[in-house]
């Protein structure tokens, strides 16, 4: 069988009873990164007995048919670096095969970035969706902010320290700056800290540099009329920061369900008015 693993976030605390035994006792453990599961063992004080295999992002296709062919008689243990496999880390094409070969697959749950944050960002629970780690370029992020516009549930995204600062402009531009969030940074470490309030405001807190993992939760959207206006001033916004007219009006149009052609004209006319 396959055993998902759950490492800690950040406090080595969190490691729990069962993976402190499962590590000790594995003979096949598959991990993110070996030297880091070493020195995860060695924080932990345990030894491990077990034959490694390395299992990332570039080499997991390769090893699904040697770590299911032991898994079909013995125990494989699977770890990520931090948090719980598959989730936004390797793990996910194996357990397809595996579940697709009728090898069996358990879970040792334990710390997640994506749940901590969310409990901690003062915003609705009930409902949720992870979206993982945002875009790198500056147009894909503004197009996935786009299409969630009008998502009703809260979202979870990660991203890095050195882009959250563009990361929350651009959600700002695209959903609105007073759109409620929060930044979870150095979740379960010493410097543990959560910001709240409105984009904007995140924007301002982002502009101190802040250091860190960090993990986005931004308050979903809540049905209301949209009011022309306020779409006219959303694609002004977006044109000030660079963005081309077309792109703008298509990208503002799509998330409130607008007429293109009507808020191509009205934002026009806006502008021919500023002008005159």
């Amino acid at each position: 069988m396959l055993i998902l693993a759950a490492t800690p976030i950040g406090n080595l605390a969190d490691a729990s009873p069962r993976l402190v035994e499962a590590l000790t006792a594995a003979k096949f453990i598959a991990a993110e990164d070996t030297r880091s599961l070493l020195k995860l063992a060695n924080s932990l004080g345990i030894k491990l007995n077990a034959r490694l295999f390395s299992l990332h992002e570039h080499n997991e296709g390769d090893r699904i048919t040697q770590i299911l062919e032991i898994a079909t008689d013995e125990t494989v243990l699977v770890v990520s670096d931090a948090g719980m496999p598959t989730v936004s880390d390797p793990g996910f094409i194996l357990v397809r095969a595996a579940v697709a070969a009728g090898v069996e697959v358990s879970v040792i749950p334990g710390p997640s970035a994506v749940l901590s944050a969310l409990a901690v960002s003062g915003l609705p629970t009930d409902r949720f969706t992870f979206e993982g780690f945002l875009p790198r370029k500056q147009g894909d992020r503004r197009k996935m902010f786009a299409q969630l516009a009008r998502e009703p549930r809260t979202m979870v995204f990660f991203e890095s320290p050195h882009r959250i600062l563009e990361s929350l402009q651009d959600a700002a531009a695209v959903l609105g700056a007073e759109r409620q969030a929060s930044v979870s940074r150095e979740l379960t470490k010493k410097f543990e800290h959560t910001e709240r309030g409105s984009l904007a405001q995140l924007v301002e807190w982002a502009k101190g540099e802040p250091k860190g993992e960090m993990v986005l939760v931004v308050a979903g959207a809540v049905a209301e009329v949209v009011k022309i206006e306020d779409l006219v001033e959303q694609v002004l916004a977006l044109t000030a920061e660079g963005a081309g007219l077309k792109d703008a009006v298509a990208e503002i149009a799509s998330a409130a369900g607008a007429s293109k052609g009507d808020l191509y004209q009205l934002v026009l006319e806006r502008r021919k008015a500023d002008k005159s």
